[in-house]
C-alpha cells in the first residue's frame, strides 16, 4: 500500500464563487502508469474536473500530470492554478520565490508568477497560442448549441485556437443568452469528437460586472463532463483571440466566467512579451491522504 499527501482545491475563486475543482496527488519521488493515473481519474469522476499528480523533476520545481476521469489531459490551467496556489503557499521556500519553473507532461516548461502576498493569486504562463482551422460552419455549431444562429454576435469571427487546449470561440450577442445555453451533453461531446474540436468557448462582450471585459463560459463535454466552471486554457486562448481582433490591449484584466446556475469565477490575464499569463486565486477544501493498493 502505498500512502501519497491530497489535497481537493478550487481554482479561481471570487468573493462567494465555488471555483473549479482540482484534486492534488503528490507523488513524489514515485511513478505511476498511465493505467494507475487513469483509474484514480475514473475514481474522481463528478468530483473534480482533473486530477493533478505533482511528481519530482530534474529540470523544474515540480511536475505536473493532468488527468480527467476519461484520458490524459494535454494540459490543464484551473489544475495548475489550484495545485500551484496551494503547493506555493505551503511551501516557506516557494513563497519566498516570485518565480517557479514546472514542467508539464506535454506542454514542456512553464513559468508560476507567485503574486500571492501581493494580490492573492498566482499566474501561469500559458502555451504559446496556435491558429487552427475551423471545421465546422455558424449553423452546425448553433445546432449543437441547441440555439437559434440569430444570438450568434456577427460583429465578431467565430475561431479556432489552440492554448494548450484546442478551443472553439464562439461569440454571442446577449449576456442573458449567454448564460442560459444548455446544450444536451451527448450531443455535444459526438459533436466535438466528429470534428476534431476542443473545448467550446461561448462569450459575450456584455458583464454582470462592468469591472470584467468579458463573460465567458466553456463546454467540455469530451472530458465526461457538460461545463468546466473557470478555465485557465481556453480563457488564454480567448485572450489571444481579443488580441488579434482589437478587443483588448494585453493589460491586466479580469474575465468572468460561468453560466446562470452559479456565482461568476473570476479568471485574471495579462500579456507579458508574446505570451499571455492567466491567474487567480484559490480555497483548498479537504487535505488529507490517498492510499494506492501495489
Amino acid at each position: 500500500m502505498k500512502k501519497f499527501e491530497y489535497k481537493k482545491v478550487d481554482a479561481f475563486t471570487s468573493e462567494g464563487s465555488l471555483g473549479n475543482p482540482a484534486a492534488c496527488l503528490i507523488t513524489g519521488e514515485t511513478e505511476l502508469s498511465h493505467s494507475q493515473m487513469l483509474q484514480i481519474g475514473k475514481e474522481h469522476a463528478g468530483f473534480v474536473s482533473e486530477i493533478v499528480f505533482v511528481g519530482k523533476s530534474k529540470i523544474a520545481d515540480c511536475k505536473l500530470t493532468y488527468y480527467s476521469s476519461e484520458c490524459e489531459v494535454d494540459f490543464c490551467g484551473h489544475g495548475t492554478i489550484a495545485t500551484m496556489y496551494e503547493f506555493i503557499k505551503s511551501n516557506k521556500d516557494l513563497l519566498n520565490k516570485s518565480e517557479i519553473e514546472i514542467e508539464t507532461n506535454r506542454k514542456g516548461c512553464l513559468t508560476v508568477y507567485n503574486r500571492i502576498n501581493e494580490e492573492n493569486a498566482v499566474y501561469i504562463t500559458s502555451p504559446e497560442g496556435i491558429d487552427l482551422d475551423i471545421p465546422v460552419t455558424k449553423s452546425e455549431i448553433a445546432k449543437a448549441l441547441g440555439v437559434s444562429e440569430e444570438i450568434i454576435d456577427n460583429h465578431y469571427p467565430i475561431d479556432n485556437i489552440e492554448a494548450g487546449l484546442k478551443t472553439l470561440i464562439v461569440p454571442i450577442k446577449k449576456l442573458s443568452d449567454e448564460i442560459s445555453i444548455w446544450p444536451d451533453e451527448a450531443h455535444l461531446k459526438q459533436f466535438v469528437c466528429d470534428h476534431g474540436i476542443g473545448n467550446i468557448l461561448i462569450f459575450s462582450k456584455e458583464t454582470d460586472n462592468v469591472a470584467k471585459i468579458a463573460h465567458t463560459r466553456v463546454f467540455a463535454p469530451r472530458f465526461g463532463y457538460l461545463e468546466d466552471p473557470a478555465t485557465g486554457s481556453s480563457n488564454s486562448a480567448f485572450a489571444y483571440y481579443m488580441l488579434k481582433n482589437g478587443m483588448w490591449d494585453g493589460s491586466s484584466a479580469t474575465l468572468e466566467q460561468g453560466g446562470n446556475d452559479r456565482v461568476f469565477n473570476d479568471v485574471k490575464i495579462m500579456k507579458k512579451s508574446d505570451r499571455i499569463l492567466f491567474g487567480g486565486s484559490a480555497i483548498k477544501r479537504i487535505e488529507g491522504s490517498y492510499f494506492l493498493q501495489n
